[in-house]
């Protein structure tokens, strides 16, 4: 730890302390914080697309405390029918697979803000924001292309971060773990004469875990390890009754270890990245609601890899300190809500994108992209009927030297107050990356400028309700999704000997269901279970595409007693059968195991402005991969061997917060 570091620790421990204390003097222990709820357009969509028949699942604020979750990603595994998995622990990469999606089919987006894009189709929050910063994740389940456009092929993953609150407060959160992390963080909000504010700030760091099944003498640096800060805001004011302003505003910057198993030395992304948005909303009116807003998203890494000569000798450096690669993303958007008769009401959009980026290290060529997209909706109102509710739009997307137009459907039809059915079906498309089109790198698969996007049609068709006054609900939900032209790596051209990624002729179907099930019992119990059943295959084939687990299953229960000061809770995600292909291998399958997970909290005072957490992930220690087997050649030279990247071994945590 640098001494820049403990300093930066030292001065928010103390800032934080004084904020506390200061706070705790103010305010009354029986006053809750008043939190404003957003009426934007835009941060209501989520909700009113589930109103409207899409699939919507919820993540709350008590789910990622419970979970003991330092990143987005591990927070995310309460989320039914999601396959999510760090490739190496928190604060990396991650492997996605929502109902039998690839990664890159996801869009992910923090407060509406895009982090994956065009260019760049895995980058994700899970290195941007900690998960003490978030209020809650929405899940939307199925083609959501509509208002999203490409990446929202399979769904849409929206982190939403800490709320605004009418009364001055906030929390503080310290944590250490058994493989030497810690964290520190903490925010503030409040608000007053039509002004809120959120300032947020955290650190985490950890010496890491080896993150290979195998690793050989050659490789020296052995521990995959991360030292991430972050800093950010919201601002809102009210500019009368009927507009607001909200600006924000995320600054992170980490050194993030990327280890191979063998020769390695030291290969590391030192990251800097920033996230910023400003938005005005018509919020007054029932007749006319509308947002404009325009973003700014920068993702710059300096690279360094340096690699052990076998032997012995001077070590090589592939890629010097400062190598670079990064984008930046940026844009504007708007929408319009209009209500201009009874029965019907209509959504009328535009957005603009605008990417440029540059890799050094997979030698990808500058590019620069420019997207513009319109968007109709026309939906029923109440006044039409209180109980089925329909929608209908298109979206024109010109931009990459193609044009494209989706359509999607929903409907909802609530039978009674214990029963409803949903639907929600439409086309999406997704645009190749930057490496499928630019990579130039001598040693791998080439990219190829000619690649047409991707084109897929989905169905979502879901009935669920509720029993015992609301107290036990369930779901069931039947998907599917054909995609035409995937984009894969191609050994057929020999004058590409390692591959060039071409648009595939083959179909590829995508049929599946999920069950879920929810229940209070008593006054402090909640159990929740589910279990997602995937066929990803090619059209004519039997066998499920690699990296796409056939089934998956997790159940949890919760004891949330309000009359003692103790909590515990207790979770089982369980997956399938999965398979990835390894050079000189073959096929295996890596799934088939079932992860534990634990915790226990106290309370200590009566007021619960003070929580002590103890939380164990993967109780049973289990060793298991997270992206499938690959295979290396040993130091020696012989026979390749085969290896997986390794999820987090047991892990214990214990970590202290405190509200004010």
């Amino acid at each position: 730890m640098t001494i820049h570091t403990v300093w930066r620790v030292a001065i928010a421990s103390a800032v934080l302390a004084a904020a506390i204390d200061a706070a705790c003097a103010q305010v009354t222990p029986d006053t809750d914080d008043i939190l404003v709820t957003g009426r934007s357009l835009e941060e209501t969509l989520p909700q009113e697309r589930a109103r409207y028949g899409s699939d919507l699942a919820i993540v709350t604020e008590e789910q990622v405390k419970e979970s003991g979750a330092v990143d987005v990603a591990t927070a995310l595994s309460a989320m039914p029918g999601l396959y999510v998995q760090p490739a190496n622990g928190p604060f990396s990469y991650v492997d996605v697979s929502l109902q039998g999606s690839r990664t890159q089919d996801v869009l992910w987006t923090i407060d509406g803000i895009r982090i994956n894009n065009r260019l760049y189709g895995g980058t994700s929050p899970n290195d941007t924001l900690p998960a003490s910063m978030i209020e809650r994740v929405e899940v939307l389940r199925g083609g959501e292309s509509l208002f999203y456009g490409t990446q929202a092929a399979a769904g849409v993953i929206n982190v939403i971060t800490r709320g605004f609150s009418d009364r001055l407060g906030g929390q503080v959160d310290a944590s250490v773990d058994s493989f030497g992390g810690t964290a520190l963080s903490g925010y503030v909000r409040g608000g007053a004469g039509g002004h809120q504010f959120v300032a947020w700030g955290s650190y985490n760091r950890s010496a890491g875990y080896q993150p290979f099944s195998r690793m050989e003498p050659s490789a020296t640096d052995r521990a995959r390890g991360y030292d991430l800060w972050c800093a950010g805001g919201k601002y809102r004011y009210d500019l009368g009754p009927e507009w607001q302003v909200n600006l924000q505003y995320i600054h992170t910057e980490a050194k993030l270890d990327n280890l191979a198993v063998t020769r390695t030395r030291e290969s590391r992304n030192d990251r800097n990245e920033e996230t910023a948005s400003a938005r005005l909303d018509y919020v007054g009116s029932d007749a006319v609601q509308l947002f404009l807003k325009g973003y700014y998203h920068d993702w710059s890494t300096a690279y360094v890899q340096i690699r052990n000569r076998i032997g012995g000798g001077a070590p090589e450096v592939v890629y010097p300190a400062g190598t670079f690669w990064g984008f930046k993303d940026y844009g504007g958007s708007a929408l319009a809500q209009l209500r201009l008769h009874r029965g019907l009401e209509y959504l009328i959009g535009y957005d603009f994108q605008q990417f440029n980026g540059r890799d050094d290290v997979l030698l990808i060529g500058a590019t620069n992209e420019r997207v513009h997209a319109g968007t109709f909706q026309v939906r029923t109102t109440d006044d039409l009927s209180r109980r089925a509710r329909a929608s209908a739009g298109l979206r024109y997307n010109d931009g990459s030297g193609s044009r494209k137009t989706v359509w999607n459907v929903t409907g909802r039809f609530d039978v009674n107050d214990g029963l409803y059915l949903q639907a929600n079906g439409g086309t999406s498309f997704l645009l190749p990356s930057a490496s499928q089109l630019y990579q130039i790198d001598p040693c791998c698969e080439r990219g190829n400028p000619n690649l047409r996007p991707e084109e897929s049609l989905s169905v979502n068709v879901g009935v669920g309700g509720s029993i015992a006054e609301g107290r036990v609900t369930w779901q069931a939900t039947a998907f599917a999704r054909r995609i035409d032209r995937l984009i894969s790596i191609s050994h057929d051209d020999p004058a590409y000997p390692d591959g060039i990624y071409s648009n595939s002729d083959a179909r590829v179907n995508v049929r599946g269901a999920e069950a879920q099930l929810g229940a209070v019992l008593g006054a402090a119990w909640h159990l929740d279970a589910s279990y997602t059943y995937v066929q990803a295959r090619n059209r004519g084939s039997d066998v499920q595409r690699d990296r796409t687990p056939e089934q998956l299953a997790r159940g949890s229960v919760a004891w949330r007693p309000t009359t003692l000061p103790v909590g515990a809770n207790a979770s089982v995600n369980w997956v399938g059968d999965a398979f990835s292909t390894a050079s000189g291998f073959g096929r295996r399958n890596y799934g088939d195991y079932a992860l534990v997970d634990a915790g226990l909290h106290l309370f200590p005072d009566a007021e619960r402005r003070h929580r002590f957490d103890l939380s164990v992930e993967n109780v049973l220690n289990r060793a298991y991969a997270t992206r499938g087997f690959q295979s290396a050649v040993p130091d020696s030279g012989g026979a390749r061997f085969l290896y997986f990247a390794r999820g987090v071994p047991r892990t214990l945590r214990v970590s202290y917060g405190a509200t004010f």
